[in-house]
């Protein structure tokens, strides 16, 4: 697998950090990695490998005010400061290779933001897989915190209101310490403006989940307490997608990509994406630089 690194400047102003794995060889299609909320993209190196050693090209970039991207940390105007700039860039990632699929892979925030996406383009992604989308306020967020972090996105929007433990992200002991000691991971709480905006979004994105059409694959840990397991669920009764699948992980926490069962839940969404995708005998590709 070769990886690649650049910055990217999008027609909103920002700079954007992205990165690139590579096959090597032709590709049979293309993936877009969407992380989650207060991480970035270097987190999603396992999951590029399990791709690309299936023929894919994985693409990932830092969020605005995420990861190397620039930005104050996790500070945004409004919602569509991130839904925009995911829309640019797939655009973006698209004009490179446009013979080929393209594939989109949104966790949590990203999942949202994913989600979001697939409403406002459904022909944008030939599939879409979402892992523990967070596109229901999660039970554990009390009305309270939620009505003072919207007067405080107004007053103080750079006040934090929600906190993460990361003791929730995974059972595995290692992937909690390398969370905690990540530089790149804003370990500060949510700022309200952004917790604002997020809720807003969750709201906007109910009554048009219907048109989500392409193939849908949700994945879901049960003992997930950062997001609500039920979003899943009703995300999956909503969209119109003829192929979805939402695949229930027992015991699972919020990242199934990073639980002790990882190798098998990366195997079945490769699978699963096969199915739905098989690889095309016409593979020729040009260059993967998206600088």
């Amino acid at each position: 697998m070769q990886e690649t690194t650049g910055h990217w400047a999008s027609p909103l102003g920002f700079d954007i950090f992205h990165r690139c794995w590579d096959p090597g060889s032709p590709a049979r299609g293309q993936v877009l990695l969407v992380h989650g909320l207060s991480e970035h993209s270097g987190r999603y190196g396992h999951v590029a490998q399990a791709l690309v050693d299936r023929g894919w090209r994985v693409h990932a970039f830092d969020h605005l005010g995420h990861g190397q991207s620039s930005g104050a940390r996790q500070r945004i105007q409004r919602f569509e400061d991130l839904s925009d700039t995911l829309a640019a860039f797939r655009q973006h990632v698209h004009a490179q290779a446009p013979q080929l699929p393209l594939v989109m892979i949104g966790h949590s925030m990203g999942g949202l933001l994913a989600a979001n996406d697939a409403a406002d383009h459904p022909d944008a992604c030939a599939a879409v897989v979402l892992s523990a989308p967070a596109v229901q306020v999660s039970p554990h967020i009390s009305a309270w915190t939620v009505r003072i972090g919207r007067l405080l996105s107004v007053l103080a929007p750079d006040v934090g209101v929600l906190g993460l433990d990361p003791v929730w992200i995974s059972r595995d002991p290692a992937v909690v310490s390398a969370y905690q000691a990540d530089p790149l991971v804003n370990h500060n709480k949510t700022p309200a403006r952004l917790a604002a905006e997020l809720l807003r979004a969750m709201q906007n994105l109910a009554p048009k989940l219907h048109r989500i059409s392409a193939p849908l694959w949700v994945i879901q840990g049960t003992q997930d307490r950062l997001v609500d397991p039920d979003g899943a669920r009703f995300l999956m009764s909503k969209v119109s997608s003829p192929e979805r699948h939402l695949q229930l992980y027992d015991g699972l926490y919020h990242e199934c990509f990073n639980e002790p069962e990882r190798a098998q839940v990366l195997v079945e969404m490769c699978d699963w994406l096969d199915g739905v995708l098989p690889a095309s005998t016409d593979t020729a590709a040009p260059s993967a630089s998206i600088a």
